[in-house]
């Protein structure tokens, strides 16, 4: 008899569970990965709003800095600040001695020292603010890599400190119209407004020469040469318009005379300070001449922030 072994019910085999692995997000590039996480370029350029903003709460340094470079210009010199009067007082001396005396450009010109001694401060101002804003980032290259400000504020600081120098400048100015007998007139309440038009055209003109000074350093060297020129195209040492006057001139030339934004700014501030030279222009003149230093104010000093801003994360660098 055979016995039979019942075997026990075999468990089915167990099934092995798959699932679906996760899906993988695709992989970011650096750029896309900084931007997520709020990161930006170091040194990149802000906007134009935010860059004003940063001028703005920088204001006081701008301030300080040109104060701290007007008193550092003397400092070794033993008359000291005296200089900054006495300098501009020569160069009106030698200009007179020149033009006045040698080569005569006084004649049919009234009040001629005051005419000559306004023409050479307010061209100054144009003059200074140019050279010394062509070595405004070249010459502060340490400070520029060192820290992180807006590098607008280095040509602005050192046309504030121009218009400082100036300031010293027309008072010694004011002394002399009396001295020689220009009466004082309410007309004299708008030099501050040609300043400030003169100003802003300045600022927008060292801001421009301050970003091709950044890039090619020879432009410092030829900028003399070209302020040179321009001085002498700008009626300084004698009356552009007696000297257009009668002259077979080509018409456009004529015209980029007379609307040449130094000889605008230089003949504005004669007209407010110099009452022999107001009674003998033309009815509608000095409208003329605001409208016009009004709009090379407004276009050079607009025109050249916005183009030097553009070029804001290339300074100091190379």
């Amino acid at each position: 008899m055979s016995h039979t072994l019942d075997k026990p019910p075999q468990e089915p085999a167990p099934t092995r569970a798959t699932s679906t692995p996760p899906a993988t997000e695709p992989a970011l590039s650096p750029t896309e990965l900084a931007a997520r996480h709020g990161l930006t370029a170091s040194g990149a350029r802000p906007s134009l709003p935010s860059y004003v903003r940063q001028l703005w709460q920088r204001r006081h340094f701008i301030t300080a800095f040109a104060t701290a470079k007007l008193t550092a210009q003397y400092n070794r010199a033993r008359l000291g600040q005296l200089w900054q009067v006495l300098t501009p007082l020569l160069n009106a001396a030698v200009y007179y001695l020149v033009f006045g005396v040698l080569v005569d450009t006084r004649r049919g010109v009234e009040d001629f020292v005051p005419f000559l001694v306004t023409g050479v401060f307010v061209f100054t101002f144009t003059q200074s603010s140019a050279l010394t804003g062509t070595r405004a980032i070249s010459g502060n290259l340490g400070l520029v890599r060192a820290l992180h400000f807006p590098r607008a504020a280095l040509p602005l600081a050192l046309c504030l400190q121009q218009l400082q120098q100036l300031l010293f400048s027309m008072a010694a100015l004011a002394v002399i119209l009396l001295g020689f007998g220009v009466p004082v007139t309410t007309s004299w309440l708008l030099a501050p407004g040609v300043l400030a038009l003169q100003f802003l055209f300045n600022a927008g003109l060292a801001l421009a020469v301050a970003r091709l000074g950044s890039k090619t350093p020879d432009i410092a060297q030829l900028m003399p040469f070209l302020l040179r020129t321009w001085m002498y195209g700008s009626g300084v040492m004698f009356s552009l318009q007696s000297k257009l006057e009668g002259r077979d001139i080509p018409e456009f030339v004529r015209t980029a005379l007379e609307f040449n934004p130094a000889a605008v700014f230089i003949d504005l501030m004669r007209y407010v300070l110099i009452d022999s030279f107001h009674t003998a222009q033309p009815p509608g003149q000095a409208t003329t001449w605001w409208i016009t230093a009004a709009c090379w104010a407004v276009v050079v000093g607009v025109g050249g922030f916005i183009w030097f801003w553009k070029a804001e994360e290339t300074y100091g660098r190379g």
